[in-house]
């Protein structure tokens, strides 16, 4: 192979990043090289990524493989020791061209692989500057990094390091270039995106930011954000859901579980009643907006109850598009060292709750036929919805805005006519 390729896994945020590394490695001179961005987020995660490594080596056998992300920050030793893999970066390090000059030959130690410092001693988040976001029609900003909570199920913190935001100065810069380069829709990502600001002078908020972005930067047709913890949430971003049309009526919240008890040995720091009443008052100020969710399934300690819990809390929300992850044991996080639901029951208890996840998709999809939307057209025949219902659009042209009607469904995605003009008018 020649040049450099990036294969990536996990998060919005990782997206975003990987094209900032491909620059950095380009900038360097680094050619024939295969750059892992690693998610750390569940054990699986991690697997796929050794899977990936191994397959990227049987396929490029001459070429350097460069290991980086959260798994390679927190599982260093792990990525060193395969031999496929030629240097570890770590996620501070990832993003500096002065990474990738100067790396090790083939056939080093373990020890000589590893470039990865303490995340932790990270004090700033460095604004970075892309103008393409690889087969995306929606760019992404980071605009924050790292995580001040100890939820303890999560090894993210200690991937990423403690939070710490990107000056609203530099967002708005990157939000130009991006538009400038023709993207219509931005999401603003980071790995706790809501605590934005509390580091900066004048400790403007995440709504602050979102506001003065499309004050200043007319050309953002629609903006979103990327998962948000709802008590986190400012009377900016309520003042968004209620007035701002380019502002998406779509949000993903991290909810985690329904049941209060739970979410204590969590440590999330919302109660059950708090994400309902954060749900019903966003309906109340923007009646067509979706919302989307994490939930963890088979937490240490959960009865059948507490699961119901959380099952319920779906569906008393309407959450349309419902991720569900298997509680999966991060070794060095608390909840690691709690009393274990059975893996099989786990495993069970997540299937079950997917179903419910589905039939509440289903119930979504039912309700948007034979109402009018305004879709962005992706790369793949497909578009978006103002509130991210997928929608099939053959033949329409990536990153145009078009007025559909949706006519029906499949049961995985919206069908549509495209509305003439004088429809469009009336």
């Amino acid at each position: 192979m020649s040049g450099v390729e990036v294969i990536t896994f996990g998060c919005r945020l990782n997206t975003y990043e990987s094209e900032v590394m491909r620059a950095e490695a380009e900038k360097a001179g680094l050619n024939n090289a295969v750059l892992v961005n690693t998610c750390a987020v569940t054990g699986e995660a991690v697997r796929q990524a050794r899977q990936a490594i191994r397959r990227a080596r049987r396929e490029n056998p001459h070429a350097r493989i460069i290991v980086t992300g959260c798994a390679a920050q927190t599982e260093k030793q792990t990525f060193a020791d395969m031999p496929e893999v030629d240097a570890v970066l770590g996620n501070e390090e990832k993003l500096k061209s002065t990474s990738y000059s100067g790396l090790p030959d083939f056939g080093v130690s373990a020890e000589e692989k590893l470039r990865v410092n303490d995340i932790m001693s990270v004090k700033a988040t460095a604004p970075q500057m892309v103008r393409h976001i690889d087969g995306h029609v929606r760019a992404f900003i980071q605009v924050q990094n790292g995580c001040d909570h100890r939820c303890t199920f999560c090894i993210i913190p200690y991937g990423r390091g403690n939070s710490r935001s990107v000056p609203m100065g530099a967002v708005v810069e990157q939000a130009r270039k991006l538009t400038d380069s023709g993207y219509r829709e931005i999401v603003l990502t980071g790995v706790d995106a809501t605590s934005y600001g509390a580091d900066l002078p004048g400790n403007p908020t995440l709504g602050y930011l979102a506001k003065t972005l499309l004050k200043q930067v007319p050309d953002i047709l629609r903006l979103r954000l990327s998962s948000i913890d709802s008590i986190e949430a400012d009377n900016h971003l309520w003042d968004l859901i209620a007035d701002e049309p380019r502002f998406m009526p779509h949000l993903h919240l991290s909810l985690q579980h329904g049941d209060d008890m739970i979410l204590k040995r969590m440590k999330r720091r919302h109660s059950r009643a708090e994400a309902l009443a954060f749900v019903e008052q966003a309906r109340r100020l923007r009646p067509e907006i979706a919302f989307g969710a994490d939930m963890i399934a088979g937490f240490p300690t959960e009865t059948e109850e507490m699961f119901e819990g959380a099952a319920t809390l779906a569906e008393e929300a309407g959450i349309s598009f419902l991720h569900v992850f298997p509680y999966s044991p991060r070794p060095g996080t608390p909840a690691a060292r709690m009393p274990q639901v059975d893996r099989a029951l786990v495993k069970e208890r997540a299937a079950r709750l997917r179903a419910r996840g589905e039939a509440l998709h289903l119930a979504h999809l039912d309700r948007m036929v034979g109402t009018e939307q305004t879709v962005i057209v992706e790369n793949n025949g497909m578009a978006h919805t103002e509130n991210f219902s997928l929608v099939a659009a053959p033949g329409l042209v990536p990153r145009d805005i078009e007025r559909v009607m949706i006519t029906g469904h499949s049961g995985k995605h919206l069908d549509m006519r495209l509305l003439a003009a004088h429809e469009q008018a009336a």
